[in-house]
């Protein structure tokens, strides 16, 4: 099958099957499995114009949603949390694209600034895995009292400072903090084409002691919003940018995203039963991995 926009040829059988399987792991950890589907389609469908990044977004706008679903109907999203990324990244998703398409049109670039975000991401999950394992975190699973200790309930939310408990523990941040990062973050998760949520999941794990558990809602939310901002910006930079292929392949979009939604809807369900520890380590290790060859490629 050839996708027209892109000009890859490939079984569709192939992308689909490669989204549901990256998705069904990383959403685990709140992340949606574009930034492993991005350099897929680089490296091994040959898919290196700008259009890309957008088309990575589309993935997130199909696949995301079942997620979502699975961790708002099992009690697992903060809302606040996820409020302060949706505001935080938003802005900077915009400047992001724009920063794509104006100076990192080169694929070697593109590829460096990939490489470095991605060591970036794996450098804090391996702070984090050579911490003790989370505080109270109990290995059988099953029963009612997991069922409903495993639930979020806001205990404190103002401009200050937001309270939360979950899995029989105490959990707090600062929102003007989160909405820092996630501005940041929001730029480069717009350069990359993964809405800057996927980005800011590690760090609220790493870095604020917040759980993995009841993170990835948050996260996965704000990749779909910021993702749905991205495409649409994407697509009305094509108006302006007509030399060069920046709207998405939306065929190639809409594939990889059903099979990201069926592994992010199985991810998000099966995630509780998951250890925390070996989350973060599947993620670990995936990031690590990408980042080196791209980097590794980038200074030969």
């Amino acid at each position: 099958m050839v996708f027209p926009v892109s000009g890859v040829e490939v079984s569709p059988i192939i992308p689909f099957v490669v989204a549901f399987t990256v998705s069904f792991f990383t959403s685990m950890g709140g992340v949606s499995g574009a930034f492993l589907l991005l350099p897929y389609q680089v490296s091994f469908l040959g898919y290196t114009a700008p259009s890309v990044s957008a088309t990575n977004q589309v993935f997130n706008i199909v696949a995301i949603p079942s997620g979502v679903y699975r961790f708002i109907k099992e009690g697992r999203m903060v809302w606040p949390l996820t409020l302060a990324v949706i505001i935080g990244t938003l802005p900077g998703v915009f400047i992001g694209a724009w920063v794509r398409i104006e100076y990192l049109p080169d694929p070697k670039n593109f590829k460096a600034f990939v490489g470095f975000i991605l060591l970036y991401i794996g450098i804090r999950l391996i702070q984090d895995v050579m911490k003790k394992k989370e505080a109270g975190r109990r290995e059988k699973s099953g029963s009612s009292k997991m069922e409903d200790s495993f639930t979020v309930c806001i205990t404190r939310s103002s401009m200050k400072r937001v309270e939360f408990s979950f899995d029989d523990n105490s959990f707090a941040f600062t929102p003007s903090v989160v909405l820092s990062i996630c501005f940041l973050v929001g730029i480069a998760g717009g350069i990359y084409g993964i809405g800057g949520g996927s980005i800011v999941a590690p760090f609220f794990v790493a870095i604020l002691g917040l759980p993995v558990y009841a993170v990835a809602g948050a996260a996965l939310m704000g990749t779909f919003i910021t993702s749905i901002a991205g495409v649409a910006f994407y697509q009305g930079l094509a108006l302006f940018y007509t030399e060069t292929s920046v709207a998405p392949d939306w065929m190639l979009g809409f594939l990889l995203g059903f099979g990201g939604f069926a592994g992010i809807y199985l991810g998000a369900r099966c995630q509780k039963y998951v250890p925390a520890r070996m989350i973060k380590i599947v993620l670990c290790i995936c990031v690590l991995v990408v980042a080196v060859r791209y980097l590794v490629g980038f200074f030969q």
